[in-house]
């Protein structure tokens, strides 16, 4: 039987590669509705409706009145601007699905959701840790940073989007398909005991034991699960049009059976795909690759 999840889904593209180190991103929304998205979410069964994209402008230079963060003001405007649309949708009751984009939107994303769901759970599919900040980035790319925004630390600008309060809690929060993490990166999350399934773990107890744990974790006493997925966990096999591409990753059919699982049980109330990069794929395989995950995590059902 297919899960039920909110039948009415509004898809919210945001056309930003500025937060990341490759340009290129910003076409993902694009290249993932001409793969065939909006025909897939149909053909399950949902009312969609489409949003539209949030634009990003760029700014001549990256980096303004001495801030290390790359984009600073445009990024927080365009995030501001996404957080407003998702709890917008949120409160007509329909189920936001975000298109980036680089990964720097789901600061957004997720200040959007807090506004309706207050302890919200989160499974973050990404080779990456994306938690460091101003002080511990090498790069200075704010699509590494936003689940430290999320959980409180980082530019106040950032974390003050949606409200200066904590988004996320740490414990209800998990990390699958991580192979690439930066020395402080660990070290934070170490500290803040953070659930992290490497791949070692991956390969060690495989995606059932490891997603149906993810699972018990954030969905234990929060309001719903938020899946935040990057295509850069999977293997660049089966994702090459991504800028941050790291062997060894999942597979096409782990990262279904992963989200099938997550669908299974109803409590999904947002979601996010994000880096596909066009300009790099091989005709469209990536934005392809995303439109099949969406399908599993919305409950498409063989029989």
């Amino acid at each position: 039987m297919k899960p039920q999840i909110n039948p009415n889904v509004s898809v919210i593209g945001v056309a930003i590669d500025l937060g990341a180190g490759t340009p290129g991103v910003s076409l993902g929304p694009a290249a993932i509705r001409y793969a065939g998205l909006m025909e897939k979410l149909e053909k399950i069964g949902y009312s969609v409706r489409d949003e539209g994209d949030i634009l990003a402008d760029k700014p001549a230079t990256p980096v303004q009145n001495g801030c290390k963060l790359k984009f600073l003001d445009e990024i927080t405007r365009v995030n501001t601007e996404l957080c407003n649309k998702v709890s917008q949708v949120m409160a007509e009751g329909r189920f936001p699905l975000v298109l980036g984009g680089d990964h720097s939107i789901a600061i957004g994303t997720i200040a959007g959701v807090a506004q309706h769901k207050k302890n919200l759970g989160v499974i973050w599919f990404d080779a990456h840790g994306d938690i460091n900040t101003e002080e511990t980035s090498p790069s200075g790319n704010i699509h590494g940073m936003p689940v430290a925004v999320s959980f409180g630390f980082g530019n106040e600008r950032l974390t003050s989007i949606g409200g200066p309060n904590r988004k996320l809690r740490p414990d209800r929060f998990v990390y699958i398909g991580c192979r690439d993490l930066d020395m402080d990166e660990k070290k934070v999350l170490k500290e803040l005991g953070v659930t992290v399934f490497t791949m070692h773990e991956l390969d060690r107890y495989g995606m059932t034991e490891v997603i149906g744990r993810a699972i018990e974790i954030a969905s234990d006493g929060t309001d719903g699960i938020h899946v935040s997925f990057d295509l850069d966990s999977l293997d660049p096999l089966y994702a090459p049009g991504t800028g941050t591409r790291v062997p060894g990753g999942l597979t096409y059919r782990e990262g279904n059976l992963a989200l099938e699982m997550i669908a299974l049980t109803e409590k999904l109330v947002s979601a996010e795909f994000v880096e596909v990069n066009p300009i790099i794929d091989n005709n469209n395989m990536t934005a392809k690759t995303a439109v099949s995950l969406i399908g599993s995590l919305m409950g498409e059902w063989l029989i």
